[in-house]
């Protein structure tokens, strides 16, 4: 059984490149509407939550700032991130897109900040297309200033794979934190993350549920009943055993609690099992 970032699991923190702590279990709010985000995030920062990912792209970061206000926790005490717009690909237009999620948030930082991802949405199914490779450059450009001067204390990507971090690398003077994306049972990304993995950029997973198109499946629900736990909490617990930091969505104060149930340890069998879905 493959196995991922073990060494640096401590109290389910995965501690990135720089030394910045950054909790395995996060709140995610892609889909959810801004009224709605602010109350899922100050019920999820009230019951312990100290992670919660956002993105410009999501429309919500008003809502989430209001949550994290209402919710009475200190903001050093939560790691807040957010994304770039995919579709923003120059250096100038980043910088005033920081600024914006600041202000909509109403911090003076942020934990940590990803391009959304390496092209444009609607370009990102074509492998043959144009890589914007100098374009990422240029926004990374942006977000290394913002890091040097305190706006974030960590920057990263999403949706990358390995070509696109190569190419970045190549052209980077801070070299990725994070890579987050898209990961579940039956669609682990393995040769990502390994390449992850020998360059220190911690791997976080998005739709851990497959956008609940894990939770049908019978031989998940076989397997989760034997540690006593639902679905959900037996896929969030697999990729976070991969040593994956996890993001599942959550609205309601339910689900956001029962996310949280994660005190058991999937066998090696099972993690096989759930490797070969």
């Amino acid at each position: 059984m493959q196995r991922f970032w073990g060494e640096i699991m401590t109290n389910r923190t995965i501690l990135l490149q720089n030394g910045v702590g950054m909790p395995q279990l996060g709140l995610g709010t892609w889909q959810v509407p801004d009224a709605a985000a602010e109350r899922s995030v100050e019920h999820a920062l009230r019951f312990g939550y100290r992670h919660i990912d956002t993105a410009v792209a999501y429309e919500n970061e008003s809502g989430v700032g209001r949550g994290l206000k209402r919710s009475g926790v200190g903001r050093g005490e939560v790691f807040l991130t957010s994304k770039i717009l995919a579709e923003c690909k120059n250096y100038g237009e980043t910088k005033r897109m920081i600024d914006c999620s600041l202000r909509a948030l109403g911090t003076d930082y942020l934990d940590l900040m990803l391009i959304h991802a390496p092209r444009p949405w609607d370009e990102m199914g074509d492998d043959n297309g144009y890589r914007y490779e100098e374009e990422n450059a240029a926004v990374w450009r942006a977000l290394e200033e913002g890091y040097t001067a305190g706006k974030f204390r960590a920057i990263g990507v999403s949706n990358f794979e390995i070509d696109d971090l190569r190419s970045l690398m190549r052209r980077c003077s801070i070299p990725p934190m994070v890579d987050q994306v898209r990961a579940y049972a039956g669609e682990i990304p393995w040769e990502l993350l390994e390449f992850c993995r020998t360059n220190r950029i911690a791997a976080e997973a998005y739709s851990p549920l497959a956008t609940g198109g894990l939770l049908k499946r019978g031989e998940l629900a076989a397997i989760a009943e034997k540690y006593g736990v639902g679905v959900p909490q037996l896929c969030i617990a697999y990729v976070m055993q991969l040593g994956m930091i996890a993001i599942p969505k959550a609205v309601s104060p339910a689900h956001i609690e029962e996310n949280t149930e994660l005190g058991f340890t999937i066998s090696e069998d099972d993690m096989r099992a759930l490797a070969a879905l």
